[in-house]
This record gives structure tokens, sequence and C-alpha cells, in this order.
């Protein structure tokens, strides 16, 4: 009985472990801005990095309609969609923040900011933002765990009709 719980909870940690290790992956460079646009009745896509002046309309999928229920739905404009952090010293607690500007009509409500792993935190605007205002979504980064290239990300969940919105960032962890 010791040796099977012995290994349950050996399992436990060493996925625990494993989920926020380091990821080697291509950073991307540049700065985007992504807008979303309620109004859009085709499929679209993103802005490529480097094409910040140009946001195309994205429709929602059949299976991403907005988090929160009963609100009328908005766009959304991000100042960026990618931060680099560039170097920094492993340990280091970082964060940015992620101006999001409400583009539509309808007040905008985000719902949750969802980061891929537990070394993101994220805090982002409560109340409604209306239209025209501007709120703020910011990351905290706990860079303890990783060596080399990272790229993170936090899913967005709001009243726009593609939801979520990604946001990522990448660091270079030196020792």
């Amino acid at each position: 009985m010791k040796k099977t719980l012995s290994v349950i909870a050996l399992t436990i940690i060493g996925f625990g472990w494993v989920s926020c290790k380091k990821e080697n992956k291509e950073t991307a460079t540049g700065t985007e801005t992504a807008t979303v646009d309620s109004a859009a009745t085709t499929a679209g896509s993103m802005a490529t990095p480097g094409d910040s002046a140009m946001a195309a309309p994205v429709t929602a999928d059949a299976g991403t309609a907005a988090a929160t229920p009963n609100q009328p739905l908005t766009t959304i404009a991000l100042s960026e969609s990618n931060f680099d952090f560039g170097k920094i010293k492993k340990g280091d607690k970082v964060e940015h923040v992620y101006e999001v500007t409400n583009t539509g009509s309808n007040p905008l409500v985000i719902s949750e900011v969802k980061p891929g792993c537990g070394c993101t935190a994220p805090d982002f605007t409560k109340e409604p933002i209306m239209p025209g205002k501007k709120g703020k979504i910011t990351l905290h980064f706990d860079s303890s765990n990783f060596d080399g290239n990272v790229n993170k990300y936090a899913d967005v969940f709001a009243n726009v009709e593609k939801t979520p919105v990604k946001l990522t960032f990448t660091a270079n962890i030196q020792p």
C-alpha cells in the first residue's frame, strides 16, 4: 500500500514538474495589432507579425461563441498580442501590460484570462470597458523553472465574436 501511494505521489509531482518545463520554440519578432470584428460575416485571419497596420476581421467558428453569456458582442483592438522580454535572469519575476481598446459599440466584458501554464499569472480589468475606452491585461511570469528560450501564452475570454483571443510572450532565460 505504501509503495502504491509513493508511486502515485511521485507521478503527480513528476507531471507537475514537466508541465511548466522549458519550451524551445522559435520566437516571433515584431509588434502585432489584432482586431476582432463582430460585424464580419466571412472568415478572416489575424494580422501577421510586422504587419501591425493591417488588422483583419475575424469571425467565430461554431464552437467559439462568446464566453460571456447574455452580453452583446463588441470588437476589441490590442496594442500588441506578442511581447518579447528579451534576456532575463533565471528566477526573475517579470510582467507585461497589454493594452485593450473597446472598438465596438457595446461594453467590453473580459470574463476570464486563462494562462497556458502555472508559471504565468494574469490580472485584468474586471469592470466593463465602455466603447472607445481602454483596459489592461497584465501577465506576470516567473522564470524560476526555465532555461533558454521560452514561449508562453494566455487566452482571453470576452464578449467578442471569436474567443479566446491569444496573448503571447517570449523570453530568453539566462543562468
